[in-house]
């Protein structure tokens, strides 16, 4: 299980997610980003080409330390300089109000305790800073919802923990979140795990 989760899997994530659709999200989640980000899953870099350029550095976290072996060659090309600070988004290795933004992309889903999680994401953003995001979670379709629920015990087996049924705009505002943008959609593919939430949220006070 321990070379499965951690090699294998995040080597199948890597393909799957580094399709047109999904480059072509990545490029939307990333816009306006600027100054220090904090990128919780991190993962293997697939969004280090869609940073813009007024992004002067990364600070990244990830469980999975196989995925920067996968990153490699996307840490390479990179410009910015990136810094590995952590396996855990309940416990990041940064002061308080450090980052103007933060960026999550199919993570949020993956993280236990996650409102714990996005305190922490909150308590090191600076006062007014954004939180760019860009997750699958819960359908408001009932026929939808019932299929993620039964599949949820096996979709958190096989996929590192992944859950179909998270309410993401419910739990960035349970966290505190100001979430003041939101497209919500289906991607192409099985409705049950396409169901996208992407936007910004913001941490209250002045930028």
């Amino acid at each position: 299980m321990g070379l499965y989760r951690d090699c294998l899997l995040p080597w199948a994530i890597d393909r799957a997610l580094d399709r047109a659709e999904c480059r072509e999200l990545r490029q939307r989640a990333t816009r306006g980003l600027h100054g220090t980000v904090l990128e919780v899953g991190f993962g293997s870099g697939l969004n280090l080409p869609h940073y813009p350029g007024e992004v002067r550095r990364i600070f990244a976290v990830d469980p999975a330390t196989f995925g920067r072996r996968l990153a490699a060659r996307r840490l390479a090309a990179c410009s910015k300089p990136v810094e590995f600070i952590g396996l855990d988004g309940n416990s990041i290795a940064l002061a308080a109000d450090t980052v103007q933004c933060a960026l999550s992309t199919w993570t949020l889903c993956t993280i236990p305790g996650l409102v714990g999680a996005l305190h922490e994401i909150m308590r090191v953003l600076k006062p007014g800073g954004s939180f760019h995001f860009l997750e699958h979670g819960l359908s408001p379709d009932d026929g939808v919802a019932r299929w993620q629920r039964r599949l949820d015990p096996l979709q958190k087996r096989l996929v590192g923990g992944c859950r179909l049924t998270v309410p993401i705009d419910d739990r960035l505002a349970e966290a505190g979140f100001a979430v003041e943008r939101l497209e919500t959609f289906y991607m192409k593919g099985p409705r049950i795990n396409s169901y996208i939430y992407l936007g910004v949220a913001r941490k209250a006070g002045l930028i």
